[in-house]
């Protein structure tokens, strides 16, 4: 069920209630399998009974309807896949937080000169202290690492040092590095917080024609064992593009380092078309 938080900006709706915003925004009547999100809307007065919208949903609306940078950050951890992400626009920047396990996602407008913090925040990027590995570059496939979290699935809730030593053995009979990196390899995906990667996309030229651009960073969350960057598969991976036999390489780098890439995600002005000052100041500040 939609709500939102009149004092605070807050708003909170699943994906049809998106939809069924867009087509009114289009001043289009909702498709009937959008009936039910639409009802919902009106329930709660965001949506009038003539499909009439409440102020609230400005800068969210405007922004989703001429959107100038978007970053879709996916995380996937204990509880699988979480989607959050934002969007720039002409005028606001509107932030979205997932929830395990929910439908809907919390929307909020955010300060543009905040946006790399934001995109931060999506991953939850932190510093704080972390071992340092033996080796700080791992080169395997994609088939050890399956391997890996097979063993660990068939011991849920094991603790980390056994997990490890499962893992271990897993790695091993599967063809996986040499010492140290096979061990090192090991302890990463046993003490995995979560994998993470953030995807932004802008319009822009190719070759002197417009067209969609892309930039996009894909990390492991090792807690203590601190953050592997993944070179390999490199994004964005399209389905059915990654196999056993793929390569699969992680670079330690720093919280620091992480903030730095983040930062290079998103576009600079010259990069951008369409967007006025203002808004081009804000997706590279």
């Amino acid at each position: 069920m939609p709500s939102y938080d009149s004092a605070r900006g807050r708003l909170r709706l699943a994906d049809p209630h998106v939809a069924v915003l867009g087509h009114l925004a289009d001043g289009q009547t909702p498709p009937d399998d959008l009936a039910g999100a639409l009802a919902e809307l009106q329930h709660i007065g965001l949506v009038g009974p003539e499909g009439e919208l409440s102020p609230l949903l400005k800068d969210l609306v405007l922004t989703f309807a001429d959107p100038m940078v978007m970053v879709h950050a996916e995380v996937t951890g204990e509880h699988g896949v979480v989607t959050n992400g934002l969007v720039v626009g002409q005028e606001a920047v509107i932030v979205y937080d997932g929830w395990p396990g929910d439908e809907e996602k919390e929307y909020v407008s955010a300060e543009p000169s905040m946006l790399v913090w934001e995109v931060a925040r999506l991953v939850n990027l932190r510093t704080g202290e972390t071992v340092d590995p033996p080796v700080r570059r791992i080169e395997t496939t994609m088939g050890v690492l399956d391997a890996a979290f097979v063993a660990l699935g068939e011991t849920p809730g094991a603790e980390i040092l056994e997990a490890a030593e499962l893992a271990r053995e897993a790695v091993a009979d599967a063809g996986g590095p040499a010492e140290p990196a096979l061990s090192l390899f090991a302890d990463l995906v046993a003490a995995l917080n979560c994998t993470w990667r953030v995807t932004t996309v802008w319009d822009g030229k190719h070759e002197g024609e417009r067209a969609a651009s892309l930039r996009a960073l894909a990390v492991w969350d090792c807690g203590p064992l601190g953050y592997w960057l993944r070179e390999q598969p490199e994004e964005p991976v399209l389905p059915g593009q990654v196999t056993p036999d793929s390569p699969l390489h992680l670079v330690r780098v720093s919280a620091a380092e992480v903030w730095e890439r983040l930062t290079d995600l998103l576009p600079d002005r010259a990069d951008l078309i369409d967007a006025t000052p203002e808004a081009a100041d804000d997706a590279e500040s």
